[in-house]
């Protein structure tokens, strides 16, 4: 669909941070004969909208439609509102925030250059049928009226400034005399393709109450007790003119509240709300247009009666994604890591997933890639990965090239970006595919994947090696892009991946001639590799990292009896790292599983759990919440708290810990196989996960020598059932085929 529909703005001012223009009401009313037979209303908001029906908020959930580069797709929603219209006179309200047709906030990433940036403008038609056949059209024009809202100020990084005392009341109800209010101004089309919302909506997920109120410095400070994702809902009674000031943060640093980690100028004033009372009894608000990554608030402007516990409510929000899976182990370490990963998930998925909820809300390609397994054993992003799949592939350059942020504005092509960024491109839909048998999200990636194919094949240089964009980021104790590995490595491993899949993608869909083109995109790629970046005779890739080795043993540039010689190189850099991993998430995302594929399963749970710095474990033992950014010895630097990017932990922990094994062999997501690894240090793991043809639950049990094993599959399910090396059913079989049942395993 192309919109046909006319846009309406209030005007061309638009808010800057340094002038801030108010959130405009708009309103348009109209008549209804007679009690209608359906009614469809078709709206869009550049950048976020809310409507009402006579008062009544309709709207989907938080920031809709969604949050795109408008030059490349304008969402749209549609409601059915036959039930909400009445007999006689009706209002359509409208509330429009900034959004990204606006973000003045996210001047790092240049989005306030952008050639869409302008005062945020609507557009809608309601279509209302009559018995009989009659049809009546209600549309965005200039019978539509427009006023300030009391939203003085949105933005979705700064925050959301409030002045109660500039209410409408009654402003979207049929009766409200708008007789002051002025035409609303036509506005020019966006270019976008027009496209309908299929992600899921942003919605509550919880409410969280204060653990805490301190007093600091004549402000008081409320901890919610965890990191995570929302708003804040205030409840006040006061003065008019009263200003509180909300100020969110993830952490204290010698018991001051911390911005340095959230802010890149020490003077933004960032993730605030501000809120001026009118003073008429009990007020309650609760932002609309921005959203806040914190744990922390520190309220300014109330007294010391006001700083209650009820003043503040914690909303956690996220798109309205469900739970796909669980586990849990008599470890509470691992339990707690299980927790603290999907967490962050959830507070990083809006729309799409981000990066961090605090400091840039952007679309960055690798975390997402390096995410894409967990997310899909932990939760249902599929629908939301198709929509920004659609995305992604608009933002395509003409050359090929992925930007390292989608939606981006023009930023991240030239830095944030390479192989084992963009690699995003086929993960996500790989995954999705194997995960939930979804061969319509392979159709579409199709051609943009052949373009970035072609893109990869003019970046080899004359060795054929790839080294373009970032790397090994986030090496323990570093400055994010200070690693060891060097990119040629990183690169020129993940190309040949990139390109694996690529051919198992045209296998899939039978498209010989371009699995053709990606498997020598792979022999060219996996060849440079070997000739120029592995030492013959030692079997160390070049760098000599844990990175460096564990993914060149896991994306296959070894040959078989080199394997063996080359993994003894990798427990040489473990062993003289302490037993600790060294790897950024490049090679975090493989050498767990690298390890536990080998027979090493109880190293890799080692230095997943282990309490002192660098481990998962570690940051739990320091009060994490969330997963970090990066792993900083205790005292070091402070950044970003809530991170998803180190999640794959979790994928780890269902597949090897639990041994749940989906769609193995690529052609059949029916096809489960179970093959748990039984860590010493374990007495009990239980875990479940809902595929396609239904849910699949794991558990077993130690009690003295013996291992009782206890699988549950839907009927649809089928596979094995395959222990560990040294163990053996007690019928002295080590494999059966999957059916629901309790199973004894003893050692051999």
């Amino acid at each position: 669909m192309q919109f046909p529909l006319s846009f309406v703005k209030a005007g061309e001012n638009f808010s800057t941070l340094e002038k801030h223009v108010p959130a405009p009401y708009f309103r348009r009313s109209f008549e209804v004969s007679e009690l209608p037979r359906s009614a469809e209303l078709i709206i869009t908001g550049l950048g976020f909208y809310e409507v009402y029906i006579n008062g009544e908020n309709i709207t989907k959930g938080f920031f809709a439609p969604y949050r795109s580069n408008i030059d490349d797709i304008i969402y749209y929603d549609r409601y059915d509102v036959k039930d909400k219209l009445k007999k006689g006179k009706n209002t359509l309200g409208i509330i429009l925030g900034n959004g990204m047709k606006n973000a003045s906030g996210a001047f790092t990433w240049d989005f306030e250059k952008a050639r869409f940036r302008g005062a945020p403008q609507t557009a809608f038609s309601l279509e209302i049928s009559y018995a009989g056949g009659k049809k009546e059209t209600v549309i965005s024009d200039t019978n539509v009226l427009t006023a300030p809202s009391p939203i003085i100020f949105d933005d979705l990084h700064f925050g959301e400034y409030y002045d109660a005392r500039l209410e409408i009341p009654g402003w979207n109800l049929p009766e409200f005399d708008d007789s002051g209010w002025v035409q609303a101004v036509k506005a020019e089309a966006p270019r976008g393709e027009a496209r309908l919302c299929t992600a899921e909506p942003i919605r509550l997920r919880s409410e969280i109450k204060p653990v805490s109120v301190t007093e600091y410095g004549g402000s008081y400070i409320y901890d919610f007790g965890v990191n995570t994702a929302g708003v804040c809902t205030l409840k006040i009674r006061g003065e008019a003119g009263q200003k509180v000031l909300m100020r969110f943060f993830e952490t204290l640093v010698d018991g001051r509240p911390c911005f340095d980690n959230i802010r890149f100028n020490k003077e933004d004033r960032f993730q605030e709300d501000e809120y001026y009372l009118s003073g008429q009894g009990s007020e309650e608000y609760t932002p609309r247009f921005t959203y806040h990554g914190f744990r922390y608030v520190l309220v300014s402007g109330i007294t010391k009666e006001q700083a209650t516990k009820e003043l503040l409510t914690y909303l956690e929000l996220s798109s309205d994604i469900k739970r796909a899976g669980g586990f849990s182990t008599s470890d509470e370490i691992v339990n707690k890591i299980q927790e603290i990963t999907v967490r962050s998930d959830f507070s990083n998925f809006y729309y799409f997933p981000t990066d961090c909820p605090q400091r840039e809300k952007n679309g960055w390609t690798a975390d997402a890639s390096l995410s894409a397994e967990q997310m899909l054993l932990n939760m249902t992003p599929e629908n939301s990965y198709r929509e920004w799949m659609r995305n992604i592939y608009k933002a395509i350059s003409d050359k090929g090239q992925l930007p390292g942020i989608i939606p981006t504005a023009g930023w991240g092509y030239h830095w944030g970006n390479g192989p084992a960024w963009d690699n995003v491109i086929v993960n996500l839909p790989y995954y999705t595919y194997i995960y939930r048998g979804d061969k319509e999200i392979l159709e579409e990636l199709s051609a943009p994947l052949m373009r970035y194919l072609n893109y990869l094949f003019s970046r080899l240089d004359q060795k054929g090696l790839i080294a373009v964009g970032l790397g090994d980021w986030c090496q323990p104790g570093r400055k994010e892009d200070n690693y060891d590995t060097p990119l040629a490595v990183t690169d020129t491993a993940v190309t040949y991946d990139i390109a694996k899949k690529a051919a198992f993608v045209y296998e899939v869909l039978g498209r010989e001639p371009q699995r053709q083109f990606a498997l020598t995109l792979a022999d060219t790629v996996r060849r440079a590799f070997r000739e120029n970046l592995i030492d013959r005779g030692t079997l160390a890739v070049e760098g000599n990292t844990q990175t460096a080795q564990a993914a060149a043993l896991y994306y296959g540039m070894f040959e078989e009896d080199e394997k063996q010689k080359a993994l003894g190189v990798l427990l040489e850099y473990i062993d003289k790292a302490g037993g600790h991993f060294d790897t950024g998430v490049i090679g975090g995302r493989v050498i767990y599983r690298l390890l536990a594929d080998n027979g090493m399963g109880e190293l890799a749970y080692d230095m997943i759990t282990r309490p002192d710095y660098p481990s998962y474990g570690n940051w739990v033992k320091r009060g994490a919440t969330t997963l970090w950014e990066a792993f900083y010895p205790e005292g070091g630097r402070v950044i970003s708290l809530n991170h998803h990017f180190w999640g794959d932990v979790s994928a780890w922990f269902y597949i090897y810990l639990a041994g749940i094994r989906v769609n193995p062999t690529g052609r059949d997501c029916a096809n489960i196989d179970i093959k748990p690894l039984f860590i010493e240090k374990l007495s009990e793991v239980k875990a479940w996960h809902d595929t396609p043809n239904g849910r699949i639950e794991v558990s077993w049990r130690r009690s003295g020598g013996e291992i009782t094993l206890e699988i549950n599959p839907a009927k649809a399910l089928h596979g094995v059932i395959a222990l560990p090396d040294g163990y053996a059913f007690i019928d002295g079989e080590s494999e059966k085929p999957l059916k629901a049942g309790r199973y004894s395993a003893v050692r051999k």
